[in-house]
């Protein structure tokens, strides 16, 4: 009982450092990533389709992003997408390609970036704790329905403070790194 109920419970801490990866992987840093494009979403063909799904997107050099649509009459469309995705990113077409430059970021907006990832790690790390806790309650309730002893109960929560610290760190690592390249010039 209590080992499905600790693969539950970190599943779903994975799933938060996962979204947290999802998340920080987007946010600009002053290189070029296809990360930045991927999930914005192209009007086409009567609905709204992911640009990973219409182009090849590439990374020729740092600053730069390349997109191939496999369409070519769909770079309208693309060039529309990607100026109305609100990531201010700003596409030029020459008609077969759509090339994005990814500007240096400014001392000030680096810190804000910094600033921003480190809330957002903030989040997750409550995120996590807020899973503890409930994971917690539930050996809490097995216990007084004496389906486990007070001693497992005490063994099963060290063993859940072992695995929220772990992923605490995991978070701690993705936070580090990723102010490293938002300050990195």
């Amino acid at each position: 009982m209590l080992e499905s109920l600790f693969k539950e419970t970190k599943g779903r801490m994975e799933k938060t450092v996962d979204a947290l990866n999802r998340h920080l992987s987007k946010m600009r840093t002053g290189r070029a990533t296809a990360s930045l494009v991927d999930d914005i979403r192209i009007e086409c063909y009567g609905e709204k389709v992911p640009l990973s799904q219409l182009a090849t997107v590439s990374i020729p050099e740092g600053g730069l992003i390349v997109i191939q649509p496999w369409d070519p009459s769909l770079m309208k469309n693309i060039e529309t997408g990607i100026l109305r995705s609100g990531s201010d990113l700003t596409p030029a077409s020459d008609g077969n390609l759509i090339r994005i430059t990814i500007p240096p970021l400014s001392e000030e907006r680096r810190k804000k970036l910094a600033t921003d990832a480190a809330k957002s790690c903030e989040e997750s790390r409550a995120v996590i704790r807020s899973i503890r806790k409930d994971t917690k309650n539930h050996i809490r309730t097995m216990e007084k329905k004496k389906d486990i002893s007070e001693d497992e109960t005490s063994v099963a929560i060290d063993d859940l403070q072992k695995v929220t610290d772990e992923f605490v760190a995991k978070i701690q690592e993705i936070q580090e790194r990723k102010q490293k390249d938002l300050m990195e010039f």
